[in-house]
């Protein structure tokens, strides 16, 4: 069974499902007031890989990303560019899911829009309100942190410690607020800004009360899993499970956070820090496999640098996969080597060690080579198949060739004629030619073979 860290208790321990058979997730979303950068990008990746392989060992999952589409920095920019909030919000939509199809992340079960919960948000202050757990002041509502007796459960930190390290969003507010941590359940909006109504003035939501609403609504209480970047651990994470505390509901039963993307220097990538690089740009500079590949390759809590020579590396990497795959394409379809699958599994369950099971995939590959060229295609099958079912399970997909024409086949096989009789300067002159013209060109003991 899969043992993840959680980050509340701070241990490894067993992913527990509120139903069996069934997972239930949620992700936070993307705030779209901009293009997403290689953050975005492995937060995504790594949840689903980790959906990916859950449905792999035959569990349903139910996984539940929102839209961010109402926030500051969406007004922010529309503001600067004279431009309507909603045109903002619904081309970077757009453009985050040409991203998130470009690295090949599969689309969430429920993708929740915040500006479809309004109603339901100004519903859920209402009943904090009424509990005495938030309180309106000039300039908004407020969750009393006091009224939490376990507030800071996911920090692990003192409350002046969280409060000095709030991460991006600002936690500090309006002079009238009782403590300095409460944080804004709904903002009043100034004049010209987009608001919707409410019992304590025209308004918008506060980040941490739309996803507590979206998760609870779409997954009910007591979901299995919240998940999302280390940056979101706090405050918006710790303010979410707050909201649901106070509420008296069951939130989220585990908590998981992916490591930061840094720089080569170690520093976490932020568009603030000024050194984020665009996730469509990667896309367009380097086979986007190249990406999964490099976190598959690091295990997802630990920060990862990402590098030109990291991606041309994990490309060199999925070349040699490639090839592979090219070459047992003409194996028997057999069952997997059920050694192999055992180990996988084991390091899969092991808090999600994909470093250890990509050096497992590789292993196997050079096994089943092995084999292939000692002849014994009966061995090979069965770690072929394995090493199909190992790089299903994470989302890795093998490059599929494309039709080669006659032509190409027919110079393919004059090249292995003229290698055959020796004659090893028609066979090199037959090479260039077809690597001037786009081929790539592969010889091996059993001939010749051609792709794009």
């Amino acid at each position: 069974m899969l043992h993840l860290y959680d980050t509340a208790t701070r241990e490894v321990r067993e992913l527990g499902l509120r139903s069996p058979g069934e997972v239930s997730i949620y992700l936070c979303g993307p705030t779209v007031y901009g293009p997403p950068h290689l953050g975005h990008g492995r937060a995504t990746l790594v949840y689903d890989i980790l959906r990916r392989y859950l449905e792999w060992c035959g569990l349903r999952v139910r996984l539940v990303s929102n839209i961010t589409d109402i926030d500051d920095k969406i007004i922010d920019r529309a503001e600067r560019e004279g431009r309507e909030w909603t045109e903002i919000t619904e081309r970077c939509e757009q453009v985050w899911f040409t991203a998130m199809e470009g690295i090949d992340v599969l689309r969430p079960t429920d993708v929740p829009h915040a500006t479809e919960f309004v109603d339901r948000m100004v519903e859920m202050i209402g009943e904090l309100v009424a509990g005495g757990s938030a309180y309106a002041t000039d300039d908004g509502v407020y969750l009393s942190v006091a009224a939490v007796p376990d507030y800071g459960l996911l920090a692990h930190q003192s409350l002046d410690e969280m409060l000095a390290g709030g991460g991006d969003r600002e936690v500090l507010g309006a002079a009238a607020k009782r403590h300095p941590a409460d944080f804004a359940l709904w903002k009043f909006s100034k004049p010209g800004e987009p608001a919707w109504p409410s019992p304590w003035g025209e308004g918008r939501p506060g980040w941490h009360s739309e996803c507590v609403v979206m998760s609870l609504d779409l997954l009910g209480d007591g979901f299995d899993l919240h998940c999302g970047g280390q940056d979101l651990r706090f405050p918006h994470h710790e303010n979410e499970r707050a909201q649901a505390v106070a509420l008296g509901r069951e939130f989220a039963r585990h908590w998981m956070h992916n490591g930061f993307v840094v720089d080569a220097e170690g520093e976490k990538m932020s568009k603030s820090l000024g050194n984020v690089s665009n996730l469509l740009d990667l896309i367009e500079a380097f086979d986007a496999r190249a990406y999964r590949m490099v976190l598959l390759q690091s295990h997802y809590r630990s920060p990862v640098s990402i590098s030109a020579d990291g991606l041309e590396g994990a490309g060199r990497a999925l070349a040699g996969l490639d090839a592979f795959g090219r070459r047992a394409e003409g194996l028997d379809t057999v069952d997997p080597d059920d050694g192999v699958i055992e180990r996988f599994r084991s390091a899969m369950d092991d808090d999600l060690d994909t470093p250890t099971a990509m050096a497992l995939v590789f292993d196997t590959v050079r096994r089943a080579n092995v084999a292939l060229d000692a002849g014994d295609a009966a061995s090979a099958g069965p770690l072929a198949s394995a090493v199909a079912a190992m790089l299903s399970a994470v989302g890795l997909r093998l490059a599929v060739a494309a039709a080669v024409p006659d032509e190409v086949l027919a110079a393919a096989a004059q090249l292995d004629a003229a290698r055959a009789a020796r004659d090893f300067a028609t066979a090199d002159a037959i090479r260039a030619e077809l690597q001037e013209a786009g081929w790539t060109v592969e010889t091996t003991r059993d001939g010749t073979t051609v792709r794009r």
